[in-house]
């Protein structure tokens, strides 16, 4: 039988969130140690995930996917490895694993909210929509929701009052997430309200100084003014 215990020092560094400590002590484990094979992967997925390492991530997350018996890690497994697939343009593998999930009724607000990005990753913005107001009936302070409809009506300068009242509750809910911090900020631009349009912006890219896209959505605002 697996001894658990063996495990204890590198769960509490991944609760700690020293991520990158966990993973060095899961990747240590002998390979003849008597930890359990799943519990051991689905730890390094995890500490993966947290390190923005998706490839290897990935590798572990199917791991368990595929090997453990049907329970809510498993299907917490699914769910992130469909963002996974997503974001990095493997459609069908996130519209398999979310057909998966939506079949057991996991967390439906969340699921129907990555569909909603796969939809507009896909370039299908009604169905994008759709999925989104789906994900608001079920949960109407779902961040991903909120977050995603404001974006999206946005870049289809549709109903921008709407999108305004979706970024802000989204801020509301999350007042530290450079992705919602940056939505805000570009519905804000839309409306050509410039000085809150920087405000929020500026204060998305103190989060998340690396991110192409709050960058871009600055670049724009300042150009836009020197046209003024």
């Amino acid at each position: 039988m697996a001894d658990k215990n063996l495990l204890t020092t590198g769960i509490e560094l991944y609760r700690n969130a020293r991520y990158s400590d966990s993973l060095t002590f899961f990747l240590s484990l002998p390979s003849d140690s008597e930890a359990d094979n799943n519990e051991v992967a689905y730890y390094l997925g995890l500490c993966y995930v947290k390190l923005g390492r998706y490839e290897d991530a990935m590798l572990y997350l199917e791991q368990v996917v595929t090997s453990a018996s049907h329970n809510d890690r498993v299907l917490q497994c699914r769910f992130i490895l469909a963002i996974i697939y997503a974001s990095s343009g493997r459609k069908r593998l996130a519209e398999f694993e979310l057909s998966k999930l939506k079949e057991t009724g996991y967390k439906p607000d969340s699921v129907y909210a990555a569909m909603a990005f796969i939809a507009w990753e896909q370039n299908d913005a009604e169905k994008c929509f759709n999925y989104y107001q789906r994900s608001l009936e079920i949960n109407s302070e779902n961040v991903t929701a909120l977050n995603g409809m404001g974006y999206c009506l946005a870049c289809e300068d549709k109903d921008l009052t709407k999108a305004l009242s979706m970024c802000k509750k989204a801020v509301d809910i999350s007042p530290d997430s450079a992705a919602c911090l940056d939505s805000l900020g570009f519905v804000y631009y839309k409306l050509g309200l410039m000085n809150d349009a920087r405000k929020y912006l500026e204060k998305a890219e103190q989060i998340d100084n690396e991110n192409e896209e709050i960058a871009a959505h600055i670049r724009n605002m300042l150009l836009d003014g020197e046209r003024a």
